[in-house]
């Protein structure tokens, strides 16, 4: 069962928590609509407990929770846009092209009045807070900061003849082919969802461009087309497609993929801190697993950060705020320490002994990161991420030459930014 840090919180402290998650009562019952994602069992659990607390402290309000997969969420959320069917909280994560999309059509209330109220400038970390500030104003509160890495079997490496964990990126190439030949397919990935192809795209313009032409390329300051590292990271995808990832990877979604991975048919996975508690979840036996950075030469974690957003057309903004100011609070974050993530947002909690051997480690990863660049759903708005997908996945099954990769996407940044 996963072990979570546990507190001795006296009565009195508890009850001055939780008074301080109530709302001014009223007579007529509120009730809040809560729309986020399809979790494991333990975030299951962990949400659940919250609510009823919450609910506990405030006897007049009831959170109701919707929950779906990933892209059937957005979906939902922009169907709902604009119509009294959108929720009171939604969960999404932060980026132009992900909680930026829901902010410029207006749907995401402007939360400064309770950062002021709740003081969450001062209680969340300086880069969740950036997360919210990003574009004016403050949008969300972030529940979680993620880091990505690279998940490996040591089963498999030892079978291979892997001793080492990879610390560059001509070693990780050298495990790749040491894999292949004993048998295994060193990666898994699901191509059916687009971001999970994703990740090795964007760490492979990471190896290739290095920091500044990298971050230049996604805040679309540089040319695709005149910058030669862009040619080199889609010749690497073609190959890798073609080498190093589970066949069959364009039919599968990223669940598949990861069944695939725990029979042993891949011995790697580009994942988040968020997998240790999948391991968990699964049944998996945590000694069998390690975690190294991705050794993409620049040093810099692989990292984006989730949330909720209160709706623009919520008439229960005051109740939303209080049941996030709830989840962000110090009691809440250090019992539930890594449910949220292995690195709380909450400022006031850090790890302690009684934690899985894997959370240890990201603490380390986070730790030694010397800087971050995110994912390239969050970097780009919608319309180029689409793009940017479309062009991936041709190159990844070998439908479009990867040197006409950078040409096409510049193509449809200069018609359409």
């Amino acid at each position: 069962m996963f072990k979570k840090i546990m507190l001795f919180v006296p009565v009195l402290s508890l009850m001055l928590v939780l008074s301080a998650t109530m709302v001014q009562a009223q007579d007529a019952p509120v009730e809040i609509v809560w729309w986020t994602l399809e979790r494991d069992a333990i975030r299951l659990a962990t949400d659940d407990q919250i609510i009823a607390e919450f609910q506990a402290a405030n006897p007049n309000i009831t959170v109701t929770v919707e929950r779906r997969s990933i892209d059937a969420h957005k979906e939902a959320l922009r169907v709902a846009a604009g119509t009294d069917a959108f929720p009171d909280i939604f969960f999404m994560w932060s980026g132009l092209g992900l909680g930026g999309e829901f902010i410029q059509a207006g749907m995401s209330a402007d939360l400064t009045e309770y950062y002021q109220q709740y003081g969450w400038d001062a209680l969340l970390s300086p880069p969740v807070v950036a997360a919210a500030t990003q574009y004016g104003g403050y949008n969300g509160v972030m529940e979680s900061i993620r880091g990505q890495a690279i998940y490996y079997r040591k089963d498999l490496f030892e079978a291979a003849g892997i001793t080492e964990e990879p610390t560059t990126w001509e070693e990780l190439i050298a495990a790749n082919d040491a894999l292949v030949a004993s048998g295994v397919a060193p990666f898994e990935f699901g191509g059916t969802v687009n971001w999970h192809l994703m990740r090795l795209l964007d760490n492979l313009l990471e190896a290739h461009c290095g920091v500044e032409t990298h971050d230049a390329l996604k805040n679309l300051e540089l040319s695709w087309v005149e910058t030669a590292c862009v040619d080199a990271a889609f010749t690497d995808l073609a190959t890798w497609s073609e080498n190093y990832i589970v066949e069959g990877f364009a039919g599968i979604d990223q669940s598949e993929a990861t069944q695939l991975w725990y029979a042993g048919i891949a011995a790697m996975a580009l994942e988040g801190d968020w997998m240790v508690g999948g391991l968990l979840a699964d049944g998996q036996d945590l000694n069998n697993y390690g975690i190294f950075p991705i050794p993409n030469s620049t040093g810099r974690l692989y990292s984006f950060s989730e949330g909720n957003y209160i709706g623009s057309n919520s008439e229960h903004k005051d109740e939303a705020a209080a049941l996030i100011n709830y989840m962000i609070s110090d009691e809440v974050q250090a019992e539930h320490l890594g449910v949220f993530g292995a690195v709380s947002v909450n400022q006031n909690v850090t790890a302690g002994d009684d934690q899985p051997a894997l959370n240890a480690e990201w603490n380390e990863i986070f730790a030694g990161a010397t800087g971050a660049f995110v994912n390239g759903d969050q970097a780009f708005p919608l319309n180029i991420t689409t793009e940017y997908w479309r062009i991936m996945n041709l190159v990844a099954i070998g439908e479009m030459a990867p040197e006409d990769a950078g040409d096409q996407l510049q193509e449809f940044i200069d018609n359409n930014s």
